[in-house]
């Protein structure tokens, strides 16, 4: 079939008579055609050029510059008196064949454009995809690189990317983290509250908005825990978990109030037994 196809343009060019006037206006139409793209492509380039990365950019424009030129190009070649049925059958036939053997490789560039317009993750976004957690380093058309919170690289073809389930932990402004703090029984609960309230507050990065809650959560074997629920900015919330958590250890400390050990009563007999408590042999 190309043979053919190679037969029949050559015969067209040879045999069949073409004018100056053909080849002037195969020539002005190019020509429109790069002066069009040229537009074309500087106007997206505005557009675009906050929007989408560098690299990623210049692929895009490139892309648009030359379809616009082959397109004009394959309008023009009737004047020519060159038929392109033959030209679309063989054309065709090889996209197919083509597009049996580069499914993956297209599949990755389609899911590469819907994430880039999408705009799910973005370049230094912490995010999870399928098991894999860490920050976005690049965002390349056919794959994403991903940098784990361990330092090591792991490329993502853009398809399992976009049909997979992404958690962005920096795509909304806050995140709220919360701890579980144990105190005493003979401790007073209000007055740690009290005191944990006040160490949330000197924070500077503690959110105000949505407002921490504080509250007794349960009553354990050992203990009376306190639910501690505080929100921060998405972009320091481990910082600011880090350090709050041991503030307000330090600061119920320094007011007497302690973390309990997890403490057990044993009875041994009925009469004359042994209690041990807290690792000590007390006489029943």
């Amino acid at each position: 079939m190309g043979v053919e196809v190679m037969a029949d343009v050559l015969n067209t060019v040879i045999y069949n008579t073409i004018t100056v006037w053909d080849v002037l206006v195969v020539i002005v139409v190019v020509i429109l055609a790069i002066i069009i793209a040229k537009i074309v492509t500087l106007n997206l380039k505005k557009i675009l050029s906050d929007k989408v990365k560098k690299d990623v950019l210049e692929i895009i424009i490139k892309i648009v510059n030359y379809g616009i030129i082959l397109i004009a190009f394959l309008a023009v070649l009737p004047q020519l008196n060159i038929d392109l049925s033959g030209l679309l059958v063989a054309g065709g036939i090889a996209g197919l064949v083509i597009g049996f053997a580069s499914q993956s490789v297209v599949a990755n560039l389609v899911s590469g454009l819907f994430l880039m317009i999408e705009r799910p993750i973005r370049i230094g976004d912490q995010i999870s995809i399928e098991g894999v957690s860490g920050f976005v380093e690049d965002i390349h058309i056919f794959s994403t690189i991903i940098r784990t919170y361990d330092g090591i690289y792991i490329r993502i073809p853009n398809e399992k990317v976009f049909t997979s389930n992404i958690t962005n932990y920096v795509a909304n402004v806050a995140r709220r983290f919360e701890y579980l703090i144990g105190i005493r029984y003979a401790d007073d609960a209000d007055k740690a509250i009290e005191i944990i309230k006040k160490v949330i507050d000197a924070h500077p990065f503690a959110l105000k908005n949505p407002s921490p809650t504080i509250f007794v959560d349960e009553l354990g074997d050992s203990s009376v825990n306190i639910r501690v629920r505080i929100w921060a900015p998405s972009t320091v919330w481990y910082d600011v978990k880090m350090e709050l958590l041991w503030k307000i250890k330090v600061e119920l400390e320094r007011n007497g109030i302690e973390i309990p050990f997890p403490q057990r009563v044993i009875w041994f007999g009925d009469k004359g037994g042994v209690k041990v408590e807290s690792g000590k042999d007390i006489p029943a």
